[in-house]
């Protein structure tokens, strides 16, 4: 239920930093969870990125539901773990798709403390067909801000 990254997957950072993603694209990826990106106990800094067209094919969540393998959740960008921090700056996440929660980003701080900061950005048809707090956003933490940004 936790497995994820088609594209890249963290899990320990150099000297607990945030992970860079600067003028990348990621395209058509699947995978159980976060099909873009996908980390446990990390935080990203993304800025000017495209993430277009990415599945998280997994289904029945985390923890598992009772007969299915678990996952599902962050079409294109899956974080999960205590203080953790994400900011998504002039980038577009469209068409990415989550069979449980999540569309676009599924956001999870266990101890909630973790922050979402979204900022002159674009999240559109992200579905998610299972849960969602915002349209195509799953978040649980501390705090969430979004800027000059369309979110539908």
């Amino acid at each position: 239920p936790d497995g994820g990254g088609a594209a890249v997957r963290v899990l320990d950072p150099y000297r607990d930093r945030p992970v860079v993603v600067r003028r990348s694209t990621f395209t058509g990826g699947r995978c159980s969870n976060g099909s873009a990106l996908s980390s446990i106990g990390v935080s990203w800094h993304i800025t000017r990125s495209a993430f277009t067209s990415n599945s998280a094919v997994g289904r029945g969540a985390n923890p598992a539901r009772t007969g299915t393998p678990g996952g599902g959740s962050g079409g294109a960008i899956y974080m999960d773990g205590d203080d953790i921090h994400l900011t998504v700056m002039d980038s577009t996440l469209t068409g990415n798709r989550a069979r449980e929660g999540g569309g676009a980003i599924f956001f999870v701080s266990n101890d909630r403390t973790g922050t979402l900061t979204i900022d002159g950005s674009r999240l559109t048809d992200n579905p998610s067909e299972g849960f969602e707090t915002l349209p195509g956003i799953f978040f649980l933490g501390a705090s969430r801000t979004i800027t000059d940004s369309v979110v539908r």
